[in-house]
């Protein structure tokens, strides 16, 4: 009798711990393109060096719009490599609706975001982010669940991307215009969560780094590109500083994860201007 109270005991801490670590865990879902997918590439690893559990997934379609989008919520087309991050390790399933990917966790942050041509194009979001934003509280599944944008990054100078012409091909140009866009788009759907990644990377530009940051002209650099964005979206969902995170990625050396670190931090606390990194 003894061993089976020993072992129902020991069964019932583990059914507790199990809840208690499913009840911390933070489920993150973008409703993205390849871009989504940059910010989010290393973003367990951040959380788990911290000590913290994370769900993060991505509904993928490269250059998908807010337009396309809201055109595949409206005809539940199975349109999207479903993207999914569970303890480390990626799955991808393909023909997948956007509502499938809705339903699939109670998320509790579900993260917006404009194709990056277009994303310093304020009058590109609307009025279709606003009923894609109503097709959304539709069907998640939390009722709890907020709601975010990333602020995308400006091109290379030298990206050869052919909506840069939008912007002069000027990359302080192209920036200025996106952090206005999605300072205004926030402000008129009543987000209060925008992750500043533009502003990272554009802090990460002005330190030895330089502009280096792409690795095409407009996708991020694999190794420090990605890791600086993944340290701006861990501080805006955790609220705590990136700076010291032990994990870095393969290749990316302490002084490229210092800048990095420092450049997310920094768009943390001033999220619409550029700091000065030219001493990192």
């Amino acid at each position: 009798m003894k061993t089976k109270h020993t072992l129902l005991l020991a069964l019932c801490l583990l059914l507790s711990a199990a809840l208690q670590a499913q009840n911390d865990t933070v489920k993150i879902l973008a409703i993205g393109n390849s871009f989504a997918d940059d910010g989010i590439e290393y973003l367990d690893e951040v959380a788990r060096s911290a000590g913290k559990h994370i769900i993060v997934a991505n509904t993928y379609i490269g250059g998908c719009s807010i337009e396309r989008h809201l055109d595949n919520a409206r005809h539940d087309r199975p349109a999207y490599r479903y993207r999914k991050n569970v303890d480390g390790q990626y799955s991808e399933e393909r023909g997948t609706t956007l509502l499938e990917a809705l339903k699939d966790e109670e998320w509790d942050y579900i993260v917006f975001q404009q194709v990056s041509s277009l994303a310093g194009q304020y009058s590109t979001y609307f009025p279709d982010l606003a009923e894609l934003m109503d097709y959304v509280r539709a069907h998640a599944t939390n009722p709890q669940v907020q709601y975010a944008l990333q602020q995308t990054w400006a091109y290379a100078k030298n990206s050869t991307h052919p909506g840069f012409f939008r912007y002069g091909k000027n990359q302080q140009a192209m920036y200025d215009d996106v952090v206005f866009s999605y300072d205004q788009v926030a402000k008129r759907q009543h987000i209060t969560i925008v992750i500043p990644t533009g502003t990272a990377i554009q802090n990460a530009r002005s330190s030895s780094l330089g502009d280096t940051l792409c690795r095409d002209g407009y996708h991020l650099n694999l190794k420090y590109g990605r890791y600086t964005a993944a340290c701006a979206w861990f501080e805006t969902f955790f609220g705590e500083s990136s700076i010291g995170i032990a994990y870095r990625p393969d290749g990316v050396t302490e002084q490229q994860a210092a800048i990095a670190q420092h450049a997310a931090h920094a768009a943390i606390l001033c999220p619409t201007a550029v700091t000065d990194m030219s001493n990192y």
